[in-house]
């Protein structure tokens, strides 16, 4: 296969290309091939100065031409219900979607079950079902809480459909036909329920509930069984340099940055080859290898290409898959860092430009479970909290880098202070009848906010404060959205509502003369520029909210083509420009922005009730 070197990636110094190629008379001959349409190969070694071999191009700026933009989330196992777990990466990858939607990109967002594997088969034999009815009734709940959850996907991917088998046995074929499939004996421990191989160094000795002894899987705590099988082995062990270089020379592709320093660490160990396949007398639910109907393909290599069925592959996926971005779990951080990848290598296609990792939910201090009881029910937390109210909290305390913790009180106390009070009120204030008996978009006036504070006028240092932030709050929300922080965003977007309340409080517009020219030119500014922060803040929080941003700009006024990211040019008319909305009609009053929570429907937190109640 040849890899291209396009002027894209390779004209530009800054280019991991470039750091590969540090001979200048090297890179001279290399950018003559790409002038003349010419490609390079990756099994040619290019000797340096300093006689490095080049063999690969690891550029993952592969969109520069085009404003594509691929989200996945992982495809979820259907062997249990939707959790709030699940809502969390299916609500970061929307948030992820949205927000590039805004920015003018072509944005596609996929999101599915993962339907095979002997998980599955275990879990549709105890359910008195046959695994396609068990998983079709599984899939059906996901995709009804995502559609609840206001989640934006344009294409819902199930491994059950004939499209994916299709992607797969050809995916499986390109491994096999260039020898890095191979029939071997596998030998070692299995996780079940985490569909996994494991090494000696990754189990630890433990009792059942019985006290008898078994081996479980040191990171996820569950039994593993040691097995012995005939099947088709993947020459993982080919890819540990590549892989290496990969994230050598591309320090952000796994974020955040902890999770790309624990895959290096990962692999400074060698990588064992790979079992990728299980007898059938094992596993019959699954997609069997092709050519071989005795054996099936492991259900991760099955489900990882899932991203590229969505993208039309083996035909049509070219364009599409340059764009990929996939948001996981930290718990499946091996499979989409490292195996995954080398899968990609080994089939000459290009590596995904980023892997977005979060961390997990607890639900007061533990870890979810059944036995406990304490598995959050997201359809029940929306009845209780609304869609943007739970989508809020989410991504407003969850931080990727470390598990975050749920408990039903906090849910109320965030969205009441900060959507009910702080947003809400705002709103309220700058659309009430009382301040703003036309219910127009008010007049800004210069003389009583100019530009520079030294020129008079009626504003004081804390009012410039203010719109210096509310300024620098795009580009600052835009930073952090692209690096999975949407609670950094919101906490920024927050701070300037907190400005701006103070603002309006400041200088209680209230207490004006509307009788008095001047009185009355300074209560339109200050409501002016409180609407326009408010404008502001209903175009950034459209990926986190999107139902109570509509609610909000459509009150303001606001068209749906004035919604965009072009849209974010602050206060024109304080830099002397035209204000296109000023004077125009108010939308509709469609009620209170938020409504503040009850906590009395909030069941009390589990610590408080068992000390009341003591077992």
């Amino acid at each position: 296969m040849l890899y291209s070197y396009t002027r894209s990636s390779c004209l530009k110094m800054k280019s991991p290309c470039c750091h590969l190629i540090s001979n200048i008379s090297i890179r001279v001959k290399l950018f003559r091939y790409i002038l003349n349409g010419r490609h390079v190969s990756p099994s040619v070694h290019v000797k340096c100065l300093y006689n490095r071999p080049v063999s690969r191009c690891f550029c993952t700026d592969h969109t520069q031409r085009s404003k594509l933009y691929y989200i996945t989330t992982p495809i979820f196992y259907v062997n249990a219900s939707p959790h709030i777990g699940h809502v969390y990466s299916a609500v970061t990858a929307d948030c992820l979607h949205r927000y590039k939607l805004l920015q003018g990109y072509e944005s596609r967002f996929a999101t599915g079950t993962d339907e095979h594997g002997l998980k599955i088969q275990q879990a549709a034999g105890l359910s008195g079902k046959d695994p396609l009815s068990f998983c079709t009734e599984v899939s059906d709940r996901f995709k009804n809480v995502f559609r609840r959850s206001a989640i934006l996907y344009t294409d819902y991917i199930r491994t059950t459909e004939e499209r994916h088998r299709q992607a797969v046995e050809h995916f499986w074929t390109v491994l096999h036909s260039k020898g890095f499939i191979y029939k071997g004996t596998y030998e070692g421990w299995y996780s079940t329920p985490d569909e996994s191989f494991l090494t000696p160094t990754q189990v630890t000795d433990s009792t059942d509930s019985m006290g008898r002894e078994i081996k479980i899987s040191i990171e996820s705590g569950h039994k593993v069984e040691w097995m012995k099988e005939e099947n088709y082995m993947f020459r993982l062990s080919k890819f540990r340099s590549e892989l290496l270089n990969w994230l050598r020379l591309n320090p952000n592709v796994i974020h955040p940055v902890k999770f790309q320093h624990l895959v290096l660490q990962w692999l400074e160990d060698d990588l064992p080859d790979l079992s990728v396949s299980r007898q059938k007398s094992r596993l019959r639910w699954g997609i069997s290898v092709p050519g071989d109907p005795e054996q099936i393909i492991y259900v991760w290599l099955d489900a990882l290409v899932n991203y590229l069925t969505v993208v039309g592959y083996p035909q049509n996926h070219v364009e599409w898959w340059t764009a990929a971005h996939h948001v996981v779990g930290k718990d499946i951080l091996k499979f989409h860092a490292i195996y995954w990848p080398a899968f990609l290598l080994a089939a000459g296609l290009p590596l995904p430009q980023k892997i977005y990792v979060h961390s997990h939910w607890t639900v007061e201090g533990k870890k979810m479970s059944k036995s406990l009881g304490n598995v959050v029910d997201p359809s029940e937390a929306m009845e209780k909290f609304t869609v943007d109210g739970l989508r809020y909290f989410l991504l407003r305390q969850g931080v990727p880098d470390s598990d975050c913790d749920y408990y039903d009180d906090k849910v109320v106390k965030m969205c009441n202070s900060e959507l009910a009070d702080a947003l809400g009120g705002l709103l309220n204030r700058c659309t009430a009848l009382s301040l703003n008996p036309k219910q127009v978009y008010a007049e800004f006036c210069n003389t009583c906010f100019p530009k520079e504070s030294l020129e008079g006028g009626k504003a004081v240092l804390e009012d410039y404060r203010m719109v210096e932030s509310v300024s620098a709050l795009p580009v600052l929300v835009e930073q952090h959205f692209e690096n999975l922080q949407a609670y950094k965003a919101l906490e920024a977007i927050t701070a300037c509502v907190r400005q701006t309340n103070g603002f309006i409080q400041r200088h209680a517009p209230w207490k004006l003369d509307r009788n008095d020219c001047k009185d009355k030119q300074w209560l339109n500014t200050i409501l002016h520029v409180s609407l326009e922060c408010l404008r502001i803040y209903g175009i950034l929080l459209q990926p986190v909210v999107p139902g109570l941003a509509d609610k909000m700009l459509s009150r303001l006024g606001i068209k749906p083509e004035e919604r965009n990211w072009d849209s974010l040019n602050f206060l024109v008319k304080y830099k002397g420009e035209d204000c296109p909305f000023e004077r125009r009609a108010l939308g509709p009053d469609r009620g209170i922005l938020f409504s503040r929570l009850e906590r009395s429907k909030v069941i009390p937190r589990i610590g408080t009730r068992q000390k009341s109640k003591p077992h």
